[in-house]
């Protein structure tokens, strides 16, 4: 990516991004545009007061039942469209989840999609009328492609990705682009600086930057990650995201700081408000032979209609990981695990054993290392180009962190090589120790959704991106400050343990969304999706409604 010197001080180019993102809400409904900002309780409940009835319950309807109307003409592709528009648009002035709103473009392409519809009597496309969002940085002809960099802001797209080619080719409809850490590195310091506020869609006190909610509703949001940015934002929000292995989606298209640096690769994953819609939108893309056309994408079909769980009369065999013992679970999310393993060793055809963490702190090491092999630099030099400063997690982790420095060309094949040394290592160690486990069920994130700027430990989702390793995080319950305070008795381990330790408040962090995290091993997405489904309908995930 070439980065054009910007002129202005970087507060007016942020400026100018917000005023254009309140021009695109403008255009949906100027009423939406005065909404304040601030408000007290859950902001999801506040959203449904500016809606009407039908419109909250086409907004809140899932992937699979807005795909089934709208192909069998119960639904325009126009209204469903509006709806969506209206809904993130207030979505926007309570999380700031929104870089810009598409009304045109959107309007435009639900037209085409009904005229079809009306002049052939089927639908487009497996995804006929249905609302997609994306991040930002996932590539649309003639629009912004900053990848969270102000620098970049004006930098435009030639073409649209790959993978939105393909959604569109399915009949979807893009409606709107979301807001994106800064650089894209990490999913919890804010979505600066396109304004700095961006909450859950639960109580208002707890700051996270929720890439996709139902508040939104963004119903299928595919996003890149490499650290965690699909897994815990839809953990904080009570949502489903799958983290595939590299290979399965395409990413050509897509804008990041670090592409071509292949120490830690990303990966485009979906994120929704049921598993029905990440597998609709994980079937969809792979369906369409995204390798035909992307070198990068592996060719290995979707194959859904195979069992790949009880073979041969086995038993699904879960595997729990209690803890990585680096960092301590909070109280809720151990609970949260606690109930899910209860009911699942009740449940016949289960097998529930023990998985114990295999060497986290070495894992963490390897990716300390080779997430900025560079030591950062190429990082400080985009914000350079535009004077943006750091954020305070980024500092923290490309800048203070020890252990971050510039390796030598020698010294990135020497830690690229114990990277696949580790995968070989923990492959060995579980079918050797446990041949017969399917998935791993842990922790998606220490704790609930965490305050601004305290997201310092990401090791239980890092640790499936070093492994490459197929993820998938899901909601479970919420924080009840009852039954989930804190354990005044408990001494932290180390430093990162203190931390999560400190920053843990089941009072401020009250009704929060609690999820956890299913693993299998590298391209089982669809054994994943299939163990994860016999688990949610076996003990009825997840045990509250975090969304309603």
């Amino acid at each position: 990516m070439t980065v054009v010197s910007q002129q202005k001080p970087w507060q007016e180019i942020a400026r100018q991004v917000q005023a254009a993102r309140e021009r695109s809400i403008e255009q949906v409904d100027p009423d939406i545009a005065a909404l304040p900002e601030t408000h007290a309780g859950r902001v999801i409940d506040v959203a449904r007061n500016y809606l009407s009835p039908s419109e909250q319950a086409i907004s809140e309807s899932s992937a699979q039942t807005l795909v089934a109307s709208l192909a069998a003409g119960k639904l325009t592709a126009l209204a469903v469209t509006n709806v969506f528009l209206r809904r993130a648009a207030i979505a926007q002035k309570l999380t700031n989840c929104i870089y810009e709103l598409l009304p045109e473009r959107a309007r435009a392409r639900a037209k085409q999609l009904d005229a079809y519809f009306a002049k052939h009597g089927k639908p487009s496309g497996p995804l006929h009328g249905l609302p997609i969002s994306i991040k930002e940085h996932v590539g649309l002809a003639g629009r912004d492609l900053s990848a969270g960099f102000v620098s970049w802001v004006e930098q435009k797209s030639a073409e649209d990705a790959n993978i939105v080619k393909i959604l569109l080719q399915a009949g979807a409809v893009v409606y709107a682009r979301t807001t994106e850490p800064q650089g894209l590195l990490f999913h919890l310091c804010g979505r600066w600086p396109w304004k700095r506020v961006a909450i859950s869609p639960v109580p208002l006190p707890i700051r996270i930057t929720p890439l996709s909610r139902r508040v939104a509703p963004l119903v299928e949001s595919p996003h890149c990650k490499r650290c965690g940015s699909i897994r815990s934002p839809a953990a904080n929000c009570g949502l489903y995201g799958l983290k595939p292995s590299t290979g399965r989606l395409p990413l050509i298209g897509c804008g990041a700081y670090v592409l071509g640096c292949e120490t830690i690769l990303g990966t485009l994953g979906p994120i929704s408000p049921t598993l029905g819609g990440v597998e609709i939108f994980m079937k969809t893309i792979i369906e369409s032979k995204p390798w035909l056309t992307d070198p990068m994408v592996l060719p290995i079909p979707w194959r859904d209609q195979d069992s790949h769980i009880r073979r041969d009369g086995k038993k699904l065999t879960v595997g729990v990981m209690w803890t990585d013992d680096v960092v301590t679970p909070a109280p809720a999310v151990t609970r949260a695990l606690r109930e899910v393993v209860e009911r699942l060793k009740v449940v016949e055809g289960v097998e529930v054993i023990e998985w114990k963490a295999f060497r986290q702190k070495e894992a963490l090491e390897i990716l300390t290392k080779l997430y900025a092999p560079d030591g950062g630099k190429a990082f400080a030099r985009h914000l350079e180009s535009s004077g943006e400063p750091y954020t305070p997690l980024t500092a923290w982790t490309l800048r203070d962190t020890p252990g971050i420095e510039e390796l030598s060309p020698q010294g990135v094949w020497d830690w690229t090589g114990k990277r696949e040394l580790f995968r070989y290592a923990y492959l060995q160690h579980w079918i050797t120790t446990a041949p017969e486990m399917d998935v791993i069920l842990c922790p998606a994130f220490p704790t609930p959704a965490p305050l601004h700027d305290t997201s310092r430990y990401w090791g239980y989702t890092s640790l499936f991106n070093l492994l490459d390793y197929s993820a998938l995080v899901f909601p479970v319950t919420r924080v009840d400050p009852e039954r989930d305070a804190k354990d005044t008795s408990y001494t932290p381990k180390n430093e990162f343990d203190a931390w999560v330790y400190e920053h843990y408040d089941p009072m401020t962090q009250k009704h929060a969304p609690v999820s956890l995290q299913l693993a299998a091993k590298r391209l089982e997405e669809e054994k994943l999706l299939q163990a994860f489904r016999e688990i949610q309908e076996k003990i009825g995930l997840p045990f509250v409604d975090c969304l309603a």
